[in-house]
C-alpha cells in the first residue's frame, strides 16, 4: 500500500484537499444516489402499470398526521413527501449554493461566467419553447417543468462516461447545475407561490431572526436549530410561499466557519490522551463528562456546513430523492398520453431547449469577453454535455405536481420521462462519438507532406 493511503498513517493534509475532497465526496454519492434513483423511477412506473396500481395511488393517499382536541395537522403521505422530505432535499441544495459561493467556482465572477451563462440560457431557452408550444393551452402554467437539471442523473451520466469528459467540463456541468438550481428555486418562489399571507410569513421571518441571534450568541446545540428550522417551515406553508423554500433559506444562513481551530481540537485531543493514560480511580469517574466534552469540541472544529452537507447528502441521495421517485415517478403509460401535446412540448424543451440554450448563451458569453472556454474542453464536448442537462426528472417532477392540473399531469410526467431519457442517451452517445473521432484523429494524423 502506498504510504499516501496508509491509513495509519495517513499523509498531512493539504489547503487544497479542504477544497477537492467535498467535491469527490459530492460526485461519489450524487453518482451512487443516481442509480437509486432510477431504480426507483423503474419500480414506480412497473407497480403503476401492473395490477397493483390502484392500490398503488391510494397507498401515497393515506392521511397520517397530528390531531390534539380541535387542532388538526393531517395530510397525505404525498404532502409528506413532496412538501416535507422535500423541504430537507432543498435544505441541501442551500448548503451546496453557499458552499460554491463562498469556496467554489461560484465565488470567482470571471470563472463562474461560462456555467452561470449556460445556466440562464439553459433556462430561458427550454421555457421560451414550451410557452411557444403550449402557452395558449391549460398547461401554460407549466412552463417552469423544463428549466431545471436532475444533478444526481447528470452526475451519474458522467461518472459512466469517465475520462471522456475532461475534469473541467465536469466542474463546468456542476456547477451550472447548481447555478440552474438557483434558478428553480427563483421559479418556483416567484410562479409557483400565491395567496400569500403576511401573517405566518412575518412569524418565519422572526424565527429566522432568532436563529441569527442565537448563532451569534454562540449557541451550538443543532436540535435547538432543527426545532426552530421546523418552526420555520411550518410559517412558510401557511404564509403560501412553497414550504420547500424554507429549506432553502436556511441552508444558505449556516456558517461556513467552524467555532473551535483544528490546531485547538488538535491540542485537547493530546491533553485527554495523556490524561486518559495517567488517569486515577478519582478521576476515572470523570471520563464520560470529559469523553462528550471532546466529542463536542471534535464536532465543533468542522463548520456547521461541512457538517451538515456531510451528514445529510446521504440520506437525501439514498433515501428521500428515492422515496420521491417512488411516489411521483409512477405513472401509467398510455399511447395518448404518450403523443400528448404537453407530453411532446416537455420533451421537446428538454431535449432540444437545454443543448441550444446552454450552448448559445456560453458561446456568447466567450464572444463578449466575459467568460473563456478550457483549452481542453471543445465546443463539440460542450454540446454533448448541453444535451445531458436535458435530464431534469427530479425538479421537473416537482414543479410539474406545482403549475399543472391532475388532468394534464401524467402527460407531463411522460413528457419529463421520455425527455430526460433521451438527453441521458442522447448525451452519453454524443460523447462517446466525440472520444472515438479524437482517438481516430490521433491514431491517423494527417499527412501533410508534399
Amino acid at each position: 500500500m502506498s504510504p499516501l493511503h496508509d491509513p495509519v498513517f495517513p499523509r498531512p493534509s493539504r489547503p487544497i484537499d479542504r477544497l477537492i475532497a467535498p467535491l469527490e465526496r459530492f460526485l461519489h454519492v450524487e453518482a451512487a444516489g443516481g442509480i437509486v434513483l432510477l431504480a426507483c423511477t423503474i419500480v414506480a412506473l412497473a407497480i403503476a402499470n401492473s395490477p397493483c396500481a390502484d392500490a398503488y395511488h391510494h397507498f401515497w393517499q393515506t392521511e397520517l398526521g397530528l390531531r390534539i382536541g380541535s387542532f388538526s395537522f393531517v395530510h397525505s403521505l404525498e404532502f409528506w413527501v413532496n412538501d416535507g422530505l422535500m423541504a430537507l432535499f432543498f435544505f441541501l441544495v442551500g448548503l451546496e449554493v453557499k458552499r460554491e459561493l463562498v469556496f467554489g467556482d461560484l465565488r470567482d465572477p470571471r470563472a463562474a461566467m461560462l456555467p452561470i451563462m449556460g445556466a440562464i440560457g439553459g433556462m430561458v431557452v427550454p421555457a421560451g419553447i414550451y410557452i411557444s408550444l403550449l402557452g395558449h393551452t391549460p398547461a401554460a402554467h407549466g412552463w417552469g417543468v423544463p428549466m431545471a437539471t436532475d444533478i444526481a442523473f447528470v452526475v451519474g451520466c458522467v461518472a459512466v462516461l469517465g475520462h471522456r469528459v475532461p475534469a473541467p467540463l465536469r466542474v463546468m456541468l456542476l456547477t451550472l447545475a447548481i447555478a440552474d438550481d438557483i434558478g428553480a428555486i427563483l421559479v418556483i418562489a416567484v410562479g409557483y407561490s400565491s395567496g400569500i399571507s403576511l401573517v405566518p410569513l412575518t412569524l418565519g421571518a422572526g424565527v429566522i431572526a432568532l436563529i441569527v441571534l442565537m448563532s451569534r450568541l454562540g449557541v451550538r446545540y443543532l436540535r435547538v436549530y432543527w426545532a426552530l428550522g421546523a418552526l420555520v417551515w411550518l410559517a412558510v406553508l401557511k404564509s403560501g410561499v412553497h414550504a420547500t423554500i424554507a429549506g432553502v433559506i436556511l441552508g444558505l444562513m449556516t456558517p461556513t466557519r467552524a467555532d473551535v481551530s483544528e490546531g485547538a481540537a488538535a491540542q485537547l485531543l493530546e491533553r485527554v490522551a495523556d490524561w486518559l493514560k495517567g488517569q486515577s480511580e478519582a478521576e476515572a469517574a470523570d471520563k464520560a463528562q470529559r469523553l462528550n466534552n471532546l466529542r463536542r469540541t471534535a464536532r465543533e472544529a468542522v463548520s456547521p456546513l461541512e457538517y451538515l452537507e456531510n451528514e445529510l447528502h446521504p440520506w437525501v441521495s439514498f433515501v428521500i430523492m428515492p422515496v420521491f421517485a417512488l411516489a411521483n415517478a409512477g405513472v401509467h403509460l398510455s399511447f395518448a398520453d404518450v403523443v400528448d401535446r404537453v407530453a411532446v412540448g416537455i420533451a421537446v424543451s428538454l431535449l432540444v431547449g437545454k443543448p441550444v440554450g446552454v450552448v448559445t448563451l456560453s458561446w456568447l458569453a466567450t464572444r463578449l469577453g466575459i467568460a473563456r472556454l478550457p483549452r481542453t474542453v471543445s465546443w463539440a464536448q460542450v454540446v454533448a454535455g448541453g444535451i445531458l442537462c436535458g435530464i431534469g426528472f427530479t425538479m421537473s417532477l416537482f414543479v410539474a405536481n406545482l403549475g399543472l392540473a391532475r388532468e394534464t399531469l401524467d402527460a407531463a410526467k411522460i413528457g419529463i420521462l421520455t425527455g430526460s431519457t433521451l438527453a441521458a442517451v442522447l448525451g452519453c452517445a454524443a460523447f462517446y462519438a466525440i472520444a472515438g473521432s479524437h482517438r481516430h484523429e490521433s491514431e491517423n494524423p494527417p499527412d501533410n507532406r508534399v
